[in-house]
């Protein structure tokens, strides 16, 4: 029986689906990247959670015209596969294969590349301002995950896209997660925003209920509307979005694709910065990447069934330092961590466990973390290609 996808040779033929044979897009896909990253390795988790997100803009966008910038480019195996690269996406993060991450030589629907968190909405902001200059009109829409909204870069495009009337569209893909499990503020911020649902959905209900009443049901919508603000801000006491100049719109399930649609579409519509709320599951559709969605984020060659790697792994580095960073605590009280969102991946788990006090997760914020290791003077630093971390040799 031949599968939707084999038809699948850019986003005009997604486009040409109807909702029910895009739901079984989403599970061929699934099934092909579960297999693809259990031999070649790879980002299984993050392409997991965003399947049917990368369907329902590609179903509602018209790329390449209008411009998808992906955050955290690691997401976008499944954006590959609807954009003309299907058939090689088995040689993706091989030689001479695909890139693991957009890469603007590689395809005309990769408008950026990136590789690390926390810059698309500034990209797509620079992209949106010199549309508007060009007098184009293409839409610009930047896909990115509430973890990267630790970084600074973030906020401070979220600053001034809030106050610059222009057109852009962002889509906050709200998992919970970076790599490791979200922190800080914004997150705390994000779940307080999940209660919209609430919210939008008792406004609806009691509109329906109010136009029902003759004579006065329009006069009354109307007057709710003039203090429809307060009514948000006593349900939903944190608007961040809106306080700083976003239309937001959501939350909305990230894994119904006709929701999604429809919100994404509505968006269009609307004048000056748009948010998108989607709420999404990491790993989502294969249940040991849902259970343990920080092992799968990044991972070698592993057996489906079981999730065990096919090849047992080398001690590297990042674990040695890890094991005499704790001997060395054990030792010296002095000694904390510092890590920016890679606890796992910079060896930093045990210490964790052992000194919780001395252990600090700031988010994807590595100037943040640099500035807050070294206020106190010395300190010993360790980075990598997209990880940092400090260990003080004084006490915070």
């Amino acid at each position: 029986m031949e599968k939707i996808l084999e038809h699948i040779n850019g986003p005009e033929d997604v486009k040409k689906l109807n909702n029910k044979e895009k739901e079984v897009l989403a599970e061929e896909i699934r099934e092909v990247l579960i297999q693809t990253v259990s031999e070649n390795g790879g980002h299984l988790a993050s392409n997991l959670g965003v399947v049917e997100l990368t369907i329902a803009l590609h179903s509602v966008y018209d790329a390449p015209k209008d411009k998808i910038l992906w955050d955290v480019g690691h997401q976008t195996y499944v954006h590959k596969m609807l954009t003309g690269r299907r058939e090689q996406i088995e040689t993706i993060r091989q030689l001479n294969g695909l890139a693991g991450f957009p890469k603007t030589s590689e395809s005309e629907y990769d408008c950026f590349n990136t590789g690390h968190s926390s810059t698309s909405i500034s990209a797509a902001l620079g992209m949106a301002r010199a549309r508007d200059l060009q007098g184009r009109n293409e839409h610009v829409v930047a896909v990115i995950g509430d973890g990267a909204l630790t970084g600074g870069m973030a906020l401070e495009a979220l600053n001034d896209a809030g106050a610059s009337k222009t057109d852009i569209t962002v889509i906050l893909n709200d998992n919970g997660m970076s790599i490791s499990k979200n922190v800080g503020g914004i997150s705390l911020s994000l779940s307080k925003l999940r209660t919209r649902k609430l919210y939008t959905k008792s406004n609806a209900s009691i509109r329906r209920m109010v136009k029902k009443i003759p004579g006065v049901g329009n006069g009354i919508i109307y007057m709710v509307r003039k203090i429809k603000h307060g009514i948000k801000q006593l349900i939903i006491r944190n608007m961040f979005f809106e306080d700083i100049g976003f239309h937001y719109l959501g939350p909305v399930d990230g894994h119904d694709i006709e929701k999604l649609e429809q919100i994404i579409s509505l968006s269009k519509n609307v004048e000056g910065p748009v948010c998108i709320h989607v709420i999404t599951k990491k790993g989502k559709g294969y249940p040991l990447a849902e259970q343990n969605p920080d092992k799968f984020h990044s991972s070698g060659s592993f057996n489906i069934v079981t999730g065990e790697p096919k090849t047992e792994k080398k001690k590297d580095y990042s674990a040695v330092f890890g094991e005499t960073l704790v001997k060395l605590a054990k030792d010296d009280s002095s000694i904390v961590a510092v890590t920016a969102a890679m606890k796992d991946g910079t060896g930093l788990t045990e210490f964790e466990k052992q000194f919780p006090n001395r252990f600090f997760d700031v988010g994807i914020a590595e100037q943040h973390a640099l500035r807050y290791g070294s206020r106190n003077g010395k300190s010993r630093v360790k980075t990598g290609s997209s990880n940092l971390f400090i260990v003080l040799s004084k006490r915070i």
